[in-house]
């Protein structure tokens, strides 16, 4: 079987942000797993926001199309997301939005949704860690009918949660990131065969 292929998409595009830190912590744990990480960062596929009489006239934009292929060449993705008043960002929303739409050749709208497995994390200076944003996300992950494993990391007092080297330190929450890694490490691997 060849190797779990994971992709880690922040969902902050801001300098310092406590989800682009945490980003880079899980991309460290699934290395340390043996497999296969690559992380992105959306600034790197630039979208209009999503206007359906603005696909109708142009099509779906080449960043979107890029974006889906590389969710593709992926067994399983992380994302991992702030949470702006209890949401996902627009950032993320749109990315997913502009990626349902792709359509390649031998392909329905939204099949790489389907055919991947998904894991969420947020983290937050506040006590629940971005969880109201991850129940969103879920919902909107629903609607592309993506599987979300169970497992996920809700990263409370971030600002507080780092070491010097940006690991985690607290032991509950190095737990948790070795739960959603080894779960979704799994889900992947089902997904394969």
């Amino acid at each position: 079987m060849s190797a779990v292929k994971i992709l880690i998409i922040p969902g902050s595009l801001r300098t310092g942000s406590h989800n682009v830190r945490l980003a880079a912590a899980a991309a460290y744990e699934f290395a340390r797993a043996d497999v296969d990480v690559s992380r992105i960062s959306l600034a790197d596929y630039p979208l209009p926001i999503y206007d359906a009489d603005l696909e109708a006239k142009s099509g779906v934009p080449i960043n979107a199309v890029k974006l889906k292929r590389m969710i593709g060449a992926h067994h399983g993705v992380l994302l991992v997301s702030p949470e702006y008043n209890s949401a996902p960002p627009p950032l993320l929303k749109n990315a997913i939005d502009w990626v349902s739409r792709v359509e390649d050749p031998h392909e329905t709208q939204g099949q790489v949704f389907r055919e991947r497995v998904f894991a969420l994390a947020a983290a937050s200076e506040g006590k629940l860690g971005g969880a109201r944003c991850l129940a969103a996300l879920r919902l909107i992950l629903s609607g592309c009918r993506a599987p979300v494993i169970p497992n996920q990391l809700t990263l409370s007092f971030a600002h507080q949660a780092y070491d010097e080297r940006d690991r985690l330190k607290l032991a509950a929450d190095i737990a948790a990131m070795d739960a959603m890694v080894r779960q979704l490490i799994d889900f992947a691997q089902q997904m394969m065969r």
